[in-house]
């Protein structure tokens, strides 16, 4: 439609910012369980629960950093497909019942990035 082909300027300059905001949601939620922040409450350090922590805080800095963005962005991915299937969907089918809508939007996000890349502004783009 010729009213929105004037945007298709802006596809890189919105995938970069999509990129960034995502990565910073992710490390939040890694700093929550490493740190208790920003929930103010006790880290909880063991098992899953620790992996889970490291692979939200690092590879969101990555993500947003724009660094390995496509391996990362691959294995988060399958991250948050395993954490749904793990920890939402048994308490219900309806991800706005069971707590699993973040995840579901965080896998299909990294599922974006791994195939288009980090856009601009990114780690992955400097010259070697």
């Amino acid at each position: 439609m010729a009213l929105f082909d004037g945007l298709n300027k802006y596809q890189p300059y919105a995938l970069t910012v999509l990129r960034i905001m995502t990565g910073l949601q992710y490390i939040e939620h890694g700093t929550q369980k490493l740190f208790g922040f920003p929930s103010g409450g006790p880290a909880t350090l063991s098992g899953l629960y620790l992996t889970q922590g490291i692979l939200e805080a690092f590879g969101g800095l990555l993500i947003a950093l724009g660094l390995f963005t496509r391996p990362v962005a691959f294995i988060l991915c399958g991250n948050m497909a395993v954490a749904y299937f793990m920890a939402h969907f048994p308490k219900s089918f309806f991800p706005a019942l069971n707590g699993g809508d973040a995840a579901i939007l965080f896998c299909f996000v990294f599922m974006y990035l791994f195939f288009a890349g980090p856009g601009l502004l990114a780690l992955d783009n400097r010259k070697k």
